[in-house]
């Protein structure tokens, strides 16, 4: 091969390298800041048994869960708009969702609002049957608080 040959494949290989190691690095990933203040006690309600969740619930307002969503709740799994994930009840008011661990924070007497949220803040909503919460929205919105979730981070509301 002759020399200038190998001169022009040589620069051909080290152009590329070059203007990469020139190229301004891309900014890192965002990092997730959680919903929930890890300081802040958290627990879930313990009379909130998997036969008082069952059957339809719309989110009214969430963070990592949109509003609007329909949830179906049956004995074995959860469907979020219509896609099936298996559920168990791991304890009362602990609910384990494929791998994510959900807990009920609060679920009114009469089983018509709820408070559900990963107790690591990955995510947290408010479910209504009829999607018109009321009164009982302020609750919801008051012992989320107090578990420390950032309510502001919350859209639908």
């Amino acid at each position: 091969m002759p020399l200038w040959s190998f001169r022009v494949s040589f620069a051909a290989r080290l152009a590329p390298l070059l203007l990469a190691a020139c190229a301004a690095k891309a900014p890192p990933a965002p990092v997730d800041i959680p919903l929930r203040n890890p300081t802040a006690p958290v627990g879930s309600q313990a009379d909130a048994h998997l036969a008082r969740l069952q059957g339809n619930w719309t989110v009214t307002e969430g963070a990592g869960m949109p509003p609007g969503a329909r949830i179906e709740i049956g004995p074995s799994d959860l469907r979020v708009n219509g896609v099936a994930l298996p559920l168990r009840e791991e304890a009362q008011g602990r609910l384990r969702v494929g791998d994510e661990l959900l807990w009920v924070h609060w679920i009114d007497a009469d089983d018509r609002t709820a408070a559900i949220g990963e107790p690591g803040g990955g995510r947290v909503w408010i479910m209504d049957r009829n999607g018109t919460p009321g009164e009982r929205r302020t609750a919801a919105r008051e012992i989320l608080s107090w578990y420390g979730y950032d309510l502001s981070r919350m859209s639908g509301g």
